[in-house]
């Protein structure tokens, strides 16, 4: 971490940063549970841009022999699968001393990233997460076909939802997914038809008052539903500034995920303000860099299930 003396050693505040942020994923990003994976603590870190993940195989049982001894041999193989972080984003900005109070500098680079950070950070970091993890998901292998997994086409309605729902868990099910922890991401649309959907039952607290009745669906047979705007539910973006939905890109209507099928590392390098200098014609000068990226354990990819509609 750079250091320096006098004001910039006092505007450094990269940890601090890093902090603040960690502590506003989970509130702030619309994935935030999947950036509180127990994943991200669990591996290790090769150098400051590759994990590494480790796997075990073993083979089965076989018949003993009570009048014999078997030559004894190893029946397991460990492997290491390396995730090496790729997506490398910058942001930076000059400051005018005449447009903040000079002896409020970091409460006012403070008011500027927060804009940064909730109007295009965070929306950027969630278009990021859904569309990699579907991209990365597309290359494993669906068990019951032996191909390549594909998401779910079929069209969602009042009548269908429910039944769409309950196919993608069973399919979870069969690929021995822990029931406990799924979370259900729909666009406001589809929740919409949650609460709306054919055999769902509700019950009313009458003691919250006879005007009090509230019809949100927070859980679907204990999974905890995370309505998402659906801008941020695409199949594919561009990220040359910010982010966008890319030309053809599929809307994802749902995404049943557990937060043990993904892991999501970042890594910030960098974050600083520096005081005016003839280098920046006399304007503060702030720059963050960071590596961060998403990836899925190719092993646990029976977690995670889609339905999309093409465009």
């Amino acid at each position: 971490m750079p250091t320096g003396t006098g004001i910039n050693a006092k505007l450094n505040y990269a940890t601090e940063y890093g902090r603040a942020l960690s502590q506003a994923f989970p509130y702030t990003l619309n994935f935030g549970a999947l950036y509180n994976t127990p994943n991200n603590g669990r591996y290790r870190w090769v150098n400051a841009k590759t994990i590494e993940i480790p796997s075990i195989r073993t083979t089965g049982r076989v018949a003993a022999d009570r009048d014999s001894i078997a030559q004894a041999a190893r029946n397991y193989d460990n492997a290491w699968e390396a995730k090496t972080l790729s997506n490398e984003r910058k942001w930076s900005t000059l400051v005018h001393p005449r447009d903040i109070d000079e002896t409020n500098l970091v409460a006012s680079i403070s008011n500027i990233t927060q804009v940064f950070n909730e109007e295009q950070k965070f929306p950027e970091m969630d278009a990021y997460t859904v569309s990699k993890i579907y991209t990365d998901w597309l290359t494993t292998t669906d068990p019951e076909t032996g191909s390549a997994r594909e998401a779910s086409t079929t069209e969602l309605t009042i009548q269908t939802v429910l039944a769409e729902f309950d196919a993608l868990m069973l399919k979870m099910d069969n690929e021995r997914v822990p029931a406990n922890g799924r979370i259900l991401y729909v666009t406001h649309e589809v929740n919409y038809l949650l609460k709306e959907a054919e055999k769902i039952s509700r019950s009313i607290d009458v003691s919250s008052g006879p005007n009090a009745i509230d019809r949100r669906v927070n859980r679907l047979d204990q999974v905890e539903i995370v309505p998402v705007p659906s801008t941020l539910m695409k199949t594919e973006y561009e990220f040359t500034e910010g982010w966008a939905p890319a030309d053809g890109a599929a809307q994802i209507n749902l995404m049943l995920i557990h937060p043990l099928a993904v892991i999501t590392p970042v890594s910030y390098t960098f974050a600083s303000l520096d005081a005016p200098s003839a280098v920046t014609n006399g304007k503060y000068y702030y720059y963050e860099e960071s590596f961060e990226d998403v990836f899925i354990l190719n092993k646990k990819a029976g977690a995670i299930q889609f339905n999309i509609t093409e465009a």
